[in-house]
């Protein structure tokens, strides 16, 4: 307990006793005597503060579950607490000024214990409560045995011991809380990094069932990565309840530019999303790969289906563009192709470049079919044959032979993938 019990006289101002009314005196002396009687039990609970500690542990037993089993666990240092914190709270009430201080220290250092080993706030402020009960009935029964006549003095001090209780949990609730909030953040920030270490592989073999444990993911079974990217945060977060169809275990690790969902495949088909990206968010489904030791090479790779997502946004699962992926994932290769296949081209004017390029994307977009990619835009399909035999002639490639069409499509894919 650690409010100390002060005599009114010292906190009360009262007003000018109205005409007929006791002299203030007569007020001070009763105040006088019931911290007199106070005192004198008070000291006698604290000469027999064993048996108070005994009767404590016995009642939360009894009342309180949560309890019980740190009682049954740890029977010596329950005890030990037990009977330090009432110590200091009958002191309290003998010596206010000089046991305040230690008797909140005591209670904040429970409260923030208590906290650390999982203990329920409500079972703990129910046991601070439950002693402040015992406490005043021990005051009760001490002062009807030694002096029956001024057991009613004490009730000019029970606000006094009851407002010390309320300090009391006050305090355990704030030191619990506190803690709590560190535990938090502890667990969330180790989470973090071992989702992390997972997604950059650089996770070490003995993390893994931490790792396993920690994301509520199985350590040996099949994983696939998403990386959404989107310009604004609801786009983003819209994107990410897109991404995953329900009923999927997903544990999702936020990035500064892209969120990474590690998913458990299971043995089915990669995950298919549940709805459109919203304007904006691009998706990235990447390969599947076996085991939690993988998901590293599963980032990588949904990293390289969202390098392919058009920039107005959408999803590409990696496993449909693998050709895309392969121009891609070699930046330097892909450039190179870009300006062997295409240089003549790029090397006209932007308007007449543009619709050479759009016009070989559209009939390759077509199947080879002149007369769709002519509907597409919006031209006769003898105009598309005359475009695409100027492209045969200024890129040397002929789009009737199958190598030569592989590498005007890898080409244009570079073009549009691979722009500075």
């Amino acid at each position: 307990m650690q409010h100390a019990v002060r005599s009114r006289t010292a906190i009360r101002r009262a007003p000018a006793p109205a005409p007929g009314a006791r002299p203030r005196r007569v007020r001070s002396l009763i105040d006088a005597d019931a911290l007199r009687v106070l005192h004198r039990a008070a000291r006698t609970l604290l000469d027999d503060l064993p048996d108070l500690t005994d009767r404590l542990i016995a009642a939360l037993q009894e009342q309180e579950p949560a309890y019980r089993a740190t009682i049954e666990s740890d029977p010596v240092g329950t005890w030990q607490e037990v009977h330090r914190s009432l110590r200091h709270s009958v002191a309290s009430l003998i010596d206010p000024r000089d046991a305040r201080e230690a008797a909140r220290r005591c209670s904040w250092q429970i409260g923030a214990s208590r906290a650390e080993q999982g203990l329920p706030l409500d079972a703990l402020l129910h046991a601070f409560r439950l002693g402040g009960s015992l406490v005043w009935q021990g005051l009760v029964e001490e002062t009807s045995r030694a002096a029956p006549e001024e057991v009613r003095l004490l009730v000019h001090v029970a606000s006094d011991v009851w407002n010390f209780v309320d300090e009391h949990c006050g305090l355990v609730a704030d030191a619990y809380r506190q803690v709590e909030r560190q535990l938090t953040w502890r667990r969330e920030n180790r989470v973090r990094l071992l989702a992390g270490a997972l997604l950059d592989g650089t996770s070490r073999i003995s993390d893994l069932p931490e790792a396993a444990q920690a994301l509520d993911l199985p350590e040996h079974a099949r994983y696939v990565v998403v990386a959404v990217a989107g310009g604004h945060p609801s786009a983003c977060a819209a994107a990410r309840a897109a991404a995953v169809p329900d009923g999927m275990r997903v544990h999702w690790h936020t990035g500064v530019e892209v969120d990474y969902g590690i998913v458990l495949a299971g043995d089915g088909e990669l995950p298919v999303p549940a709805a459109e990206a919203p304007p904006g968010a691009r998706i990235g489904v990447g390969s599947a790969v076996e085991g939690l030791a993988a998901v590293g090479d599963a980032r990588r790779s949904a990293d390289t289906a969202l390098g392919i997502c058009p920039e107005e946004g959408g999803t590409v699962r990696l496993p449909e563009h693998l050709a895309a992926a392969l121009v891609v994932s070699s930046p330097a290769l892909g450039k190179a192709l870009v300006a062997r296949v295409l240089g003549p081209l790029l090397r006209l004017e932007p308007a007449d470049r543009d619709v050479l390029l759009d016009t070989l994307a559209a009939w390759l977009a077509c199947d080879g079919s002149a007369q769709r990619a002519g509907e597409r835009l919006y031209c006769h399909r003898n105009t598309v044959l005359n475009r695409l035999r100027r492209c045969e002639q200024l890129t040397g490639r002929c789009l009737a032979r199958p190598a030569d069409v592989v590498e005007i499509s890898l080409a244009l894919t570079g073009h549009r993938l691979l722009r500075d």
